[in-house]
């Protein structure tokens, strides 16, 4: 399968439709970044899920909060090294309201780069799942993937 084909889609689904494995898996996550757990298996020990469920869905699930927004993001991108895609991305975000803070890019190897971005989407501006969403299904774009939000 083509890498463009296997683009990831987001939702937003309200809390009693997601399976409660997945709920638990917020919960650890919750637990180590506020360190009530030390480790992933006092975490799991704790909310009562595997540590196989716990690695197998971490980086799949996070909370939607309505005050993202004026939040950062931090996220990897994938990308051919073709003129303007970069501009692309750029313009993209920036149509987002989104503010760069760190940008940083690779040197492609065989026609590909990676870019690093952390960005601010300003209170009440910008809309940061249809930023993704939009640089996400950009023609010359591999691979997206949120690496935190604050």
């Amino acid at each position: 399968m083509d890498k463009r084909e296997e683009k990831k889609k987001y939702y937003v689904v309200r809390e009693r439709a997601v399976p409660e494995v997945l709920l638990r898996v917020v919960e650890a996550k919750k637990l180590l970044d506020s360190g009530k757990a030390a480790t992933v298996q006092e975490a799991t020990d704790q909310t009562g899920i595997s540590r196989s469920s716990f690695y197998k869905y971490k980086d799949d699930i996070f909370p939607f909060h309505e005050e993202a927004k004026g939040k950062t993001i931090t996220f990897i991108i994938q990308m051919d090294d073709e003129p303007g895609l970069l501009s692309m991305v750029l313009k993209t975000i920036a149509y987002f309201h989104g503010n760069i803070l760190t940008i940083h890019q690779s040197v492609p190897i065989n026609g590909v780069a990676s870019l690093t971005l952390s960005v601010q989407i300003l209170p009440g501006e910008g809309d940061a799942e249809a930023m993704v969403e939009e640089i996400e299904q950009s023609e010359g774009i591999h691979y997206l993937k949120i690496l935190g939000r604050e």
